[in-house]
């Protein structure tokens, strides 16, 4: 988002502040601003922005897909890592796809990783959407959902 002086004099000064929302980003993100004038000698301008978001909790995915045949085990891995020095800790609150996928959850190193492991149920055919919530113990980030989408059809 942006606000500008609309008129600014010859020779005088004006104010441009541009607004970046960050939910969705981590580490280092880089945004550009193209500022159009009517001075002759430079009618364009490209303003740099360059910030580094620093998020409490990473997730790697963010969402699980799993597709296949029914007939298979099908099995998809989040890793999750504590992005502050406190020990991160991870208690499931409710999952929405007990009928269809299982989950398991690994410790990797102990308060700093986890891995979230997700399988198919064999013989589970259908399209389903869901999630699994977890309740965490970082107050800027008391609950995380990983969200899931499985496509399971009947094996040739």
């Amino acid at each position: 988002m942006a606000r500008f002086d609309r008129t600014i004099p010859p020779g005088g000064e004006g104010k441009i502040t541009l607004r970046i929302k960050t939910r969705g980003y981590r580490d280092d993100i880089r945004k550009e601003a193209t500022v159009y004038t009517n001075d002759p000698r430079k009618n364009v301008e490209v303003l740099t922005i360059k910030a580094f978001v620093k998020v409490p909790i990473h997730l790697s995915p963010r969402y699980v897909y799993l597709r296949g045949t029914a007939d298979r085990e099908i099995t998809k891995t989040v890793r999750v890592r504590a992005g502050e020095n406190q020990p991160l800790k991870l208690e499931p609150s409710h999952f929405s796809l007990s009928k269809q996928v299982t989950y398991s959850i690994e410790e990797v190193e102990a308060g700093r990783e986890f891995r979230i492991h997700f399988t198919s149920i064999p013989n589970t055919v259908g399209t389903y959407r869901g999630f699994l919530k977890l309740k965490t113990n970082y107050l800027e980030r008391p609950e995380i959902t990983i969200r899931v989408k499985a496509r399971f059809e009947k094996g040739g």
